[in-house]
């Protein structure tokens, strides 16, 4: 849903369903607004216990006057950035659909930091504003061909068919859920697909599934990590004309897409979840 600035209307409907007791969730749901909205514009511009509509409505007014090229911090942008953040929004997609050009990603991320943004709640982050040192989590092996040897245009995602793959368990030992993961480099489309084990049996399957379900030259290369599941990387190969390129150990950056999408993935799928 588009973000839309509360109207006059929208004031005057607070204002008289306040009055009558009604809680702030149920205004909101009545305005098809989310709580935290309804509860920052009566915060902000109530006296006491009042809330009078057109003495907020000319507040706003006199913000908007004031709040400056879109770039700058204002309370009306931080509304607005803090509905996307409630939403599970990160402030790389914030930045990215909402500010392309204009507000870096990096910008969000010190607002939040300063407490512009949220409260300086960073509970709403995926990393919840921690990041840990990579640990070996699972065997690898040390062959295949590198990253560094990846055609120039499957790094600057010029031209289709060029993807990412990895895998993601629900718990460590015997998981009780796993899935593969791909996304096409160019297009960030996102699939995942469910795998009984995280042997490289079953990521092998997979693999011919998509590849089966895709027009023919939509899967030119893959790009993966060294988990041992990709150990079948030499029969892919042969059986599906495919060119597969291993990262470097600890370098998930050079798989961003996947790992992205994939903390997109846990978000609404964490782990112990079946």
């Amino acid at each position: 849903m588009s973000y839309q600035h509360l109207t006059t209307f929208d004031r005057a409907r607070i204002e008289t369903l306040k009055a009558e007791g009604i809680s702030l969730r149920e205004i909101a749901k009545r305005l098809e607004r989310s709580p935290s909205t309804i509860s920052r514009e009566i915060t902000r511009n109530q006296s006491g216990d009042t809330y009078q509509s057109e003495k907020a409505h000319q507040t706003y007014i006199r913000r908007r006057t004031r709040c400056g090229r879109i770039g700058k911090w204002s309370a009306d942008i931080a509304e607005r950035i803090n509905e996307k953040l409630e939403a599970t929004w990160s402030p790389e997609q914030i930045a990215g659909r909402l500010f392309q050009g204009v507000l870096s990603f990096k910008t969000l991320y010190r607002w939040m930091y300063e407490g512009k943004l949220n409260e300086g709640d960073l509970t709403v982050l995926r990393q919840k504003g921690k990041r840990q040192k990579p640990k070996e989590t699972r065997g690898r092996f040390n062959v295949g061909t590198s990253i560094s040897e990846r055609p120039k245009e499957v790094r600057k995602r010029s031209t289709f068919g060029h993807w990412e793959l990895d895998s993601v368990v629900s718990s460590r030992g015997n998981s009780k859920g796993c899935l593969a993961t791909f996304v096409e480099r160019k297009t960030r489309w996102y699939h995942a697909m469910k795998m009984p084990d995280r042997t490289a049996a079953s990521m092998e399957v997979a693999i011919r599934l998509l590849e089966k379900h895709l027009p023919q030259e939509a899967f030119q290369t893959a790009t993966v990590d060294r988990g041992k599941e990709f150990s079948c990387y030499k029969t892919i190969e042969e059986d599906l004309a495919l060119d597969v390129y291993f990262a470097d150990p600890y370098s998930s950056w050079q798989r961003g897409s996947n790992e992205n999408a994939n903390g997109l993935l846990r978000e609404f799928f964490p782990k112990k979840q079946t």
